[in-house]
Parts: C-alpha cells; sequence; structure tokens
C-alpha cells in the first residue's frame, strides 16, 4: 500500500511537472512569436477603360438635302468628324439609299467627297470618293472591324473637315422628274488600338 502512494505521487509528480513544462515552452513560443519583425507595403491602382466617341453635332452638320434639283445642280455641304473620346479611333463611311417610287433617281445622282482643302465651297481638296449614290455606296473605308483601305484616322480630341458635293449631272433625262430619293449616311468608329 505504500508503494502504491508513493507510485501515484510520484505519478502526480511527473503530470505536473509535465503540465508546467508545457505551459513554460508555450510561454516562450509565445515570447518568440511576438520578436519577429515584419513590414507591409500597399500600393492603389485604378483603372478606367478608354472612350470611341464621334461627336453627334458634327456629323448632323451634314446637309445636301434638296426638294427642286434641276439637271446640272449640285449642293456643297462640309461635315466635321470629331473624335470626342479618349483614345484614337479609324472611321470609315456609307450610304443607303431610297427607291420608293421606283423612279431610281439615286442611280443617277453622283457624289464627291474631298478633304476641306482652302474650304467646302472652293471644292479644291483631295478627292477621297467620286460615284453614284445607287442603293448602296462605300464612300470610305469600311466598317468591317480591324484596319480597311480608305478608313480615316483621328487621335482623341482630334477633328477633321470634309466636304460633300451632291450632283444631279446635265444630262439627267425627263423620266427623272419629281423623282425622289432619302440618302441615309453613316460614319462608323472602331478604336484602333489592338485592332490592326
Amino acid at each position: 500500500m505504500h508503494m502504491f502512494r508513493t507510485h501515484a505521487k510520484g505519478l502526480r509528480l511527473l503530470l505536473a511537472f509535465s503540465a508546467g513544462a508545457l505551459a513554460v515552452a508555450s510561454m516562450m513560443a509565445g515570447a518568440m512569436s511576438l520578436a519577429l519583425f515584419t513590414d507591409q507595403q500597399t500600393v492603389n491602382n485604378s483603372f478606367t477603360a478608354g472612350t470611341i466617341v464621334l461627336n453627334g453635332p458634327g456629323i448632323t452638320s451634314l446637309s445636301l438635302s434638296s426638294s427642286a434639283l434641276m439637271p446640272g445642280d449640285m449642293k456643297n455641304s462640309s461635315v466635321t468628324v470629331q473624335n470626342d473620346g479618349s483614345a484614337q479611333l479609324r472611321y470609315a463611311v456609307s450610304a443607303t439609299s431610297t427607291n420608293t417610287d421606283s423612279k431610281n433617281l439615286r442611280s443617277v445622282l453622283t457624289l464627291t467627297v474631298k478633304t476641306v482643302g482652302t474650304n467646302c465651297s472652293t471644292f479644291d481638296g483631295t478627292q477621297l470618293f467620286n460615284g453614284t449614290l445607287g442603293a448602296t455606296a462605300a464612300i470610305l473605308g469600311s466598317p468591317t472591324q480591324g484596319a480597311d483601305s480608305g478608313d480615316r484616322n483621328l487621335a482623341a480630341s482630334a477633328s477633321e473637315v470634309l466636304c460633300f458635293r451632291l450632283q444631279l449631272p446635265s444630262g439627267t433625262g425627263n423620266a427623272y422628274q419629281g423623282a425622289a430619293t432619302t440618302t441615309t449616311f453613316t460614319f462608323d468608329a472602331e478604336q484602333t488600338a489592338n485592332n490592326p
């Protein structure tokens, strides 16, 4: 019985020592982890997507409408193509014309487009297009994605003036009296960056 008490007392002592040693080891590990040198740096970055924007009022300044064209008449108009976006763009111009009265006036009306030169009245700039309107006309470049022959490039905030001249040729015959058509000019723009 005495031996059992001594053994139990030794076991308690061993357990108490083990618990104490564990507590000391835990405290030392905690003390050691508090002694580490550290550093941290942060940096903020902001991102904004660029824009491709044609100036609407500049495009709508194109005005070739006429209610009484006679053979040999011509009408000039300027159009200001302006890049209101934040990145370079390329643009193309196309036209579609109606034929609601079946007289096909669109097949005889001719359109010439030039750079501004002196001004659009003198019409002495570099010629970019000359042809009949027809049902559809690719006037400058192509609206298909990517760089196409005839596309016009404009840097951000840049603009250019183009001169349009519509003419009813002097040889237009009686069959076209009273004929009418409506032409819609479409200006398509796209980014040039990452778009070969």
